[in-house]
């Protein structure tokens, strides 16, 4: 078998394995408004501004992928630094894993998947070719915390001016619950669910940190 057939099996059987986590509820996210107040969108844009002075962050939660017929749930530990990402997903009763790091400049490396250990120029199209799952991890640092840019993206807001949907590259992300502002960060995302096609990846994020600015 080649070493690409090694990984395009490796990962289904990993997340077959990991479909006894916890599930993920889901649902659609409520229809964005027609209008946004001034006052909302000048808090979104201290919301977004807080965001952009803090580029060291990490989140803790769970994820759902599926493809079609196939696709499992696990945990998932992302870690960001700057332009530079790792994120780990785990299943805790068999203790397998894989983990995906960035080096900034949109490659990435791939370990934990029998076959050894890839690299390549393109984390996202890394991911694909390796395992024939589609995550969007090239962009999925930005919409985990809510942040699209006007005129790259069609966006939906929320009464609180918060996006409530996004179509960006091909993906439509739903933002279907917000964690309120608290320990002197703001709001958050709770539980997103981004569509491409027959992909479909959804996330609950339970904890957050944040470094200084």
């Amino acid at each position: 078998m080649s070493r690409r057939g090694c990984f395009r099996i490796a990962l289904p059987l990993l997340l077959l394995a990991l479909a006894g986590c916890r599930s993920i509820p889901s649902g659609d996210a409520p229809a964005p408004v027609a209008v946004v107040s001034a006052a909302a969108r000048q808090a979104e844009a201290e919301r977004t501004d807080w965001l952009q002075a803090h580029p060291d962050w990490s989140f803790q939660g769970r994820v759902a992928v599926t493809r079609g017929r196939d696709g499992g749930s696990g945990r998932i530990d992302w870690q960001q630094h700057g332009q530079r990402y790792a994120t780990e997903l785990s299943a805790p009763v068999t203790r397998q894993n894989w983990r995906l790091e960035s080096d900034g400049a949109g490659g990435g490396r791939l370990e934990g998947l029998s076959g050894g250990p890839r690299a390549g120029a393109d984390a996202q199209q890394l991911l694909r070719e390796a395992t024939g799952w589609e995550i969007p991890v090239n962009q999925l640092g930005d919409w985990v915390r809510g942040l699209a840019e006007e005129g790259r993206a069609d966006i939906g807001y929320d009464a609180e001016g918060r996006p409530r949907t996004v179509s960006q590259q091909g993906w439509t992300i739903q933002y279907q619950e917000w964690a309120p502002a608290q320990d002197g960060r703001p709001a958050l995302p709770r539980r997103i669910e981004a569509a491409s096609g027959d992909a479909r990846v959804r996330l609950m994020l339970d904890q957050w940190q944040f470094g200084q600015p």
